[in-house]
């Protein structure tokens, strides 16, 4: 099973990759495999670093939250 959160494009790179923000973190990812073209700003979920394809905004900041209320709860259990 994998899990998949959702990246903000922060750079896009004149060899079909690009470099996205995953909580905090950055790296560069591959858009080969994508066929629509992606914008500064847009969320996409990436598998063994290719983008697989682009989410709404809503839908990532969804998922978001709901991942940071979970490493809350792990914190709050480990005190």
């Amino acid at each position: 099973m994998c899990l998949s959160v959702p990246s903000k494009v922060v750079e896009i790179h004149d060899d079909a990759s690009i470099t996205v923000d995953t909580l905090g973190v950055r790296r560069r990812v591959s858009s080969h495999l994508m066929a629509e073209p992606l914008a500064l700003g847009d969320f996409v979920l990436i598998h063994i670093g290719f983008v697989m394809n682009k989410i709404d905004e809503k839908d990532a900041q969804l998922s978001l939250d709901l991942y940071q209320e979970i490493v809350e709860k792990m914190q709050m259990e480990s005190m």
